[in-house]
């Protein structure tokens, strides 16, 4: 015990400085071992995944992107498949570059599918714009400035994006392309008035989608510009009609809209009949088209120089609508017009420079006296004594070599050059299981109609043709297509068809008919909403960029 307090008084005797070094070791051993865990806990409270307020949109692991992916495609199936979706062309400023998409995709983000810029607004914006703003995440983790000091940190941190009227507008077709699409495989939709079903259609679900669409979001602006008798204007009782039909009709329909910046297409209301009724000079040969050519390209320089809608497009969005078979040539005033434009022509001739994928084919209907007065209906296949009928001029290359193999050759094949006074050409239509449609000296030909109205299965012998609305109507399943080499060989390629399969085509005809007749006012699938339908899908094809 005495050997106890004996060290004790020595220790005591020890220098302060040899005092406080026994004090200091084992404190700092102490205080790097709490270093030590404090620092790992602290790594494991931001690795973990326990703790909710972690998943806010500052720690998001990958940025936000607008990368757009033009890549997919959808290519109309061999077999009868959508054939609504034609080539896209994506309209830029500048140049216009094909592309095979169907849709538009984002990589991981959340904006609508669009090639768009961003805006920071430092401002509120007012309510007439709120539909225009959307709020996205943004990777903002710098906010953290010092762990030493106490933030809320907070679980969202946006940024204001604005669209204008272009970006908004191609968003919402962008929608309807999805829903065309989706139809395809889709249950039938309801429709008071017709559902289109059977083998007529390529695809009938998806063709109803895209008209319902057109009827609820189409908005066509027409130029005022110009005045009678060129422009606004046309013929209403002749072949040409449907010119005249269809401006009139456009432009007190419910489908025009004088909002020229949320319109998504746009027209031009100039008449090629009246243009060569009225300036074309058959007196003059050389350069007879110089004054109508002139006409339309003073026409869009003027509307070109007003407004902005032509230039931003090139003309894409545009459409002109022509029944005359100069309505190609005239076209041509205007380079930007003939490559870019939509250009529904009756004389649909592809090597004539018409092209399906932008153009559209339109028919060519005969109204005498501007009515449909008697012109539908015939009686049953039974009561039809001849097998096939044709009557007309020897115009263009096909009709001579049809007048030369059957023209007074066989009684079930009556081929003529004119028909004698007493005799009715519709009544022979009338009469006749089939009724022969050539090409004169351009391929429009009022005859396809004309057959189909009477109850006549249609035969058409055209080259380089595109029929009407074949991007929605399955033309071989109610009309035979025979090409010039085969004339000699008509009598065998008709009677060769079975009646059964004569009467489905027969029926069909008749089916496929609304389609084509005008009714004044218009009738939803008629003839004029199927020439804005097929104006429509194209219009579908083509994405516009820019402001």
């Amino acid at each position: 015990m005495e050997g106890c307090k004996k060290k004790m008084r020595s220790w005591w005797r020890t220098s302060p400085s040899t005092i406080l070094l026994g004090f200091m070791v084992p404190l700092i051993v102490v205080s790097g071992l709490v270093a030590l865990v404090g620092l790992i806990s602290f790594n494991w409270l931001f690795n973990s995944n326990y703790y909710p307020w972690m998943k806010s949109s500052i720690f998001t692991s990958a940025p936000f992107s607008t990368n757009l992916n033009l890549s997919a495609s959808v290519s109309p199936p061999k077999d009868g498949g959508v054939r609504l979706d034609l080539r896209r062309r994506v309209v830029g400023s500048g140049e216009i570059e094909e592309a095979r998409s169907d849709d538009y995709r984002l990589n991981r983000s959340t904006a609508p599918p669009l090639a768009i810029e961003a805006r920071e607004s430092t401002q509120e914006e007012s309510v007439e714009n709120k539909e225009n703003i959307f709020i996205i995440p943004t990777n903002r983790s710098h906010i953290l400035s010092s762990f030493n000091e106490t933030h809320a940190l907070p679980l969202s941190s946006r940024m204001k994006r604005k669209f204008n009227n272009i970006e908004l507008l191609e968003a919402k077709l962008q929608r309807v392309r999805t829903a065309i699409r989706d139809a395809k495989n889709g249950n039938q939709m309801h429709d008071p008035d017709y559902i289109p079903t059977g083998p007529i259609y390529w695809n009938p679900n998806a063709f109803h989608r895209s008209y319902l669409e057109m009827e609820k979001q189409l908005k066509v602006f027409v130029y005022e510009e110009g005045e009678h008798p060129i422009f606004h204007n046309g013929p209403c009782g002749s072949i040409y009609s449907v010119e005249g039909y269809f401006i009139h009709n456009l432009e007190i329909s419910n489908f025009r809209t004088m909002d020229s910046e949320n319109a998504q297409i746009y027209f031009l209301p100039f008449s090629v009949t009246s243009i060569v009724h009225f300036i074309y000079d058959k007196n003059v040969i050389k350069h007879r088209w110089h004054p109508m050519k002139q006409t339309v390209k003073d026409y869009v320089e003027l509307l070109a120089g007003k407004y902005r809608y032509w230039n931003r497009s090139h003309g894409a969005d545009h459409f002109m609508l022509s029944c005359h078979d100069w309505g190609p040539e005239i076209s041509k005033s205007v380079p930007e017009l003939f490559k870019n434009s939509i250009r529904a022509l009756c004389n649909a001739n592809t090597s004539e420079g018409f092209d399906p994928s932008k153009d559209v084919s339109i028919p060519e209907i005969n109204l005498p006296g501007g009515r449909m007065n008697d012109l539908i209906g015939g009686p049953s296949p039974s009561r039809r004594p001849f097998l096939v009928f044709f009557a007309g001029g020897l115009h263009g290359p096909i009709r001579p070599i049809l007048l030369e193999h059957w023209e007074n050759k066989d009684d079930d094949v009556q081929i003529h050059k004119y028909l004698p006074k007493d005799v009715s050409y519709s009544a022979m239509m009338r009469k006749s299981k089939y009724c022969i449609c050539p090409s004169g000296y351009e391929v429009a030909s009022p005859r396809m109609v004309e057959a189909l109205y009477t109850g006549c299965v249609p035969v058409l012998i055209k080259d380089h043709y595109v029929p009407p609305f074949s991007d929605v109507l399955k033309w071989k399943s109610f009309a035979v297509v025979i090409a010039k080499e085969e004339i000699p060989n008509l009598k065998k390629i008709l009677t060769e068809i079975s009646t059964r399969q004569y009467i489905r085509m027969q029926r069909r005809g008749k089916l496929a008919r609304r389609h084509f007749e005008v009714n004044f006012p218009p009738k939803r699938y008629d003839v004029f909403h199927m020439i804005l339908h097929s104006v429509w899908l194209r219009r579908l094809n083509i994405r516009l960029h820019g402001g």
